[in-house]
């Protein structure tokens, strides 16, 4: 079996769930017998540590080109040799750099028309993908990253009648930052172009559940698979010499709470409750998070405790695993509820415990991983008390560690996953 993943990517700038989710599925179904897979980047090159992944170089659909022809008039038909040069890699790179790659705003349409995809997707544009994807026979899975990109479904099934998969997680972010009728346009476009696709594949039950109150959708044909991973060869000691350490890995942004954890911290000093204790960040951001963490590093100054703070700016490899080794807890208490969490699974793999509000899917995943505490209500005195708890008794986080360490690696496997991802794409729905 020949599957294709068609991934939209980040730009790597940022530690982003989703895109890790896209590596990981490439990497599980690739230990399935008999089934071989690659991942073609759309809008934006993937970052270095992908290309060993499976990620092809050529880009489809660059970022910038499809950006001009939405904004900019004189471009909406501009000639093929223009496009190779805004769309050219080192272009693609500064652009993933700027401030608004990630921000709804002024990318209203373009997100109606992806989904819909008769405008977004150029004719040219699509014949050229069709003719790479079929260059070393045609595939039996093409995989779409996420249901924002729907509007490639249909126009592959009308050249080339092949299995359509798609991923679903988190779009609700994206979409529901967009004002009406924006909206509910872009729902009732996801559920009426969803006929197009054959199976839909969510790491849980809560984020199903969303999807098919937000479409409509019976949800009969969208398959629960639980993210899982196989935790890194490397296993680096437990730094037992630092002083109280609460972490933030993820994207440092508004949306994910970063501020929230920052007064939780501020309390806890200021209160001199644990008055070494120390806040280590890791997870990278965009030029548009500048402003808000500017905001943070203003208010930990006016504490004077700008000294008791350790950026990682690097999230992946041996630095990765030097922050969690590092760090007694880590939480990272979103504002919007998200539909997994990949940075639970990360902090328990390495033994590391986790506190998080009760929203989402966090209770979903706790229940498996048994690595972590959740908190009601979703408030900064309900985390400060439940970091407290944590950072002052050792023996708990042991054993909530130990429990989550044992859980990722039986539960959440790299193996499990590809198990479940096998059995979608042997599922006759259509």
């Amino acid at each position: 079996m020949k599957v294709v993943y068609l991934i939209t990517g980040s730009g790597g700038s940022f530690y982003c769930g989703n895109c890790y989710r896209d590596m990981l599925y490439v990497r599980a179904i690739r230990k399935v017998p008999g089934i071989s897979a690659k991942a073609i980047p759309l809008y934006l090159p993937p970052d270095r540590t992908t290309y060993e992944s499976g990620f092809e170089k050529e880009v489809f659909f660059g970022a910038i080109s499809m950006f001009l022809r939405e904004k900019v008039r004189i471009f909406r038909n501009m000639p093929v040799f223009l496009e190779k040069i805004f769309d050219a890699t080192p272009f693609l790179k500064l652009a993933a750099r700027q401030a608004g790659t990630t921000r709804t705003e002024g990318f209203e349409s373009l997100t109606l028309n992806m989904i819909e995809g008769d405008n977004a997707f150029r004719k040219n544009e699509m014949e050229r993908l069709v003719r790479y994807l079929l260059k070393d026979g045609k595939p039996d899975i093409i995989h779409l990253s996420n249901a924002l990109i729907l509007g490639i479904a249909r126009q592959l099934k009308n050249r080339i009648k092949v299995k359509i998969v798609c991923s679903l997680l988190n779009e609700d972010d994206w979409i529901d930052d967009m004002v009406e009728p924006y909206r509910g346009k872009a729902w009732e476009m996801i559920a009426r172009e969803s006929v197009y696709v054959d199976s839909f594949i969510t790491p849980s039950h809560y984020y199903k559940e969303l999807f098919t109150q937000k479409t409509g959708l019976k949800g009969d044909n969208i398959f629960v698979v639980p993210l899982g991973f196989d935790p890194d060869p490397v296993d680096i000691p437990r730094n037992e010499n630092h002083p109280p350490a609460v972490g933030y890995f993820c994207r440092v942004n508004y949306h994910n709470g970063f501020d929230k954890l920052v007064d939780a911290f501020i309390k806890l000093k200021s209160d001199s409750i644990i008055s070494d204790l120390t806040l280590n960040v890791c997870g990278g951001y965009t030029g548009d998070d500048k402003p808000f963490i500017a905001e943070q590093i203003k208010k930990i100054r006016a504490h004077g405790f700008q000294k008791s703070v350790r950026i990682y700016p690097q999230f992946q490899g041996n630095k990765k695993l030097e922050f969690f080794s590092d760090v007694d807890v880590i939480s990272v208490p979103v504002r919007k509820y998200d539909g997994y969490g990949l940075y639970i699974l990360e902090a328990n793999s390495s033994g590391v415990p986790v506190v998080q509000p009760a929203t989402g899917a966090f209770p979903e995943i706790l229940q498996i991983t048994k690595g972590g505490v959740t908190y009601t209500p979703d408030t900064v005195e309900e985390l400060c008390e439940v970091l407290l708890r944590l950072l002052k008794d050792r023996s708990l986080r042991e054993v909530l560690g130990s429990n989550g360490k044992i859980n990722v690696r039986q539960e959440l496997s790299l193996d499990r996953m590809s198990a479940g991802l096998s059995q979608v794409y042997n599922t006759n729905n259509k």
